[in-house]
């Protein structure tokens, strides 16, 4: 695949997933509140554990039910070196302040 052609695919990908986010009456995009709240970041967190992994490069999957409002439960299967698979799960946690 050129890398024309890939970023026409993602293109595609990204018109059906926000038109069957919108279906579903979910936000496909950042409200105002989380847009200013992200602004509000100036620096990398400071608190992290040295076993914590980054895992935004992976393609995580919803497993929410279709109608679900929120997606917090996520899952993504990675290969590890010796061919077995690992399969990670993510639960978002709710927070109030």
């Amino acid at each position: 695949m050129t890398n024309t052609e890939d970023r026409q695919h993602h293109s595609l990908l990204q018109r059906i997933a926000r038109r069957a986010m919108m279906e579903r009456v979910l936000l496909p995009d950042l409200s105002v509140q989380v847009i200013s709240e992200l602004n509000g970041i100036h620096r990398a967190a400071t608190n992290v554990k040295e076993s914590t992994r980054d895992f935004r490069n992976l393609a995580w999957c919803s497993i929410d039910n279709d109608d679900s409002r929120d997606l917090d439960h996520l899952t993504v299967a990675e290969v590890m070196p010796e061919g077995a698979v690992e399969i990670l799960i993510a639960v978002a946690k709710e927070t109030t302040s």
